[in-house]
């Protein structure tokens, strides 16, 4: 494992364990939730996620065992909360594509960041209309679909800027109380052209 206290890096051939650890549904969703929401414990958890205590108890010490999450300060001794360990977690897409296991799990963990976009597209919606977002939030907040003609180098410089941009302003305004949370996905995704219909083909 490389990285720093807020950002875990994760290479396929040391941290093996816990790429396959992390392959679990509910792990992904205990793990998003303690980042998004901060500390908890595992019934708080089982509520939010429709499960059992014992489930996300389970749950919960495997994350803790590859060290995603960690114990939290307890507000009393009859409690045990967790906290995320990191705030990101990353790789190299490179390291990754060197074998089948490694190459799945990007699969799998992109698969669920779309999921995470439609569950938060859908509570940004519920809290603008109920108000519990004010309606200067309206005009920043958006989802782009754009369509780029870049270089391998390029993709990468845009990727570059866009982190270190928002590691800026993540900075800037970490003490103004005018600051949300906010979930903001990055996609570049190049796609080989299409291969022509064989001549006499219906190519509709």
């Amino acid at each position: 494992m490389d990285g720093d206290e807020q950002h875990r890096v994760l290479d396929p051939e040391h941290d093996a364990a816990a790429l396959k650890a992390l392959t679990h549904p509910l792990r992904i969703r205990l793990l998003t939730l303690l980042r998004q929401d901060g500390p908890a414990t595992a019934s708080e958890l089982a509520a939010r996620t429709g499960g059992t205590s014992a489930s996300t108890s389970y749950h919960l010490r495997v994350l803790a065992k590859y060290a995603f999450v960690a114990e939290a300060e307890h507000r009393d001794r009859r409690e045990r909360r967790w906290r995320a360990a990191h705030l990101v977690t990353s790789w190299s897409n490179k390291a990754m594509d060197a074998g089948p296991q490694s190459r799945a799990f990007v699969g799998f963990a992109r698969r669920r960041q779309i999921e995470h976009l439609e569950t938060s597209l859908a509570r940004h919606e519920a809290d603008l209309a109920a108000g519990r977002l004010g309606q200067e939030w309206v005009e920043p907040s958006d989802i782009n679909d754009l369509l780029l003609r870049l270089t391998p180098e390029s993709l990468a410089e845009l990727r570059q800027e866009l982190t270190r941009k928002a590691a800026e302003l993540t900075t800037r305004d970490a003490a103004d109380p005018r600051a949300a949370q906010v979930v903001f996905l990055i996609a570049g995704l190049p796609l080989a052209p299409h291969e022509p219909a064989p001549a006499g083909e219906d190519a509709s």
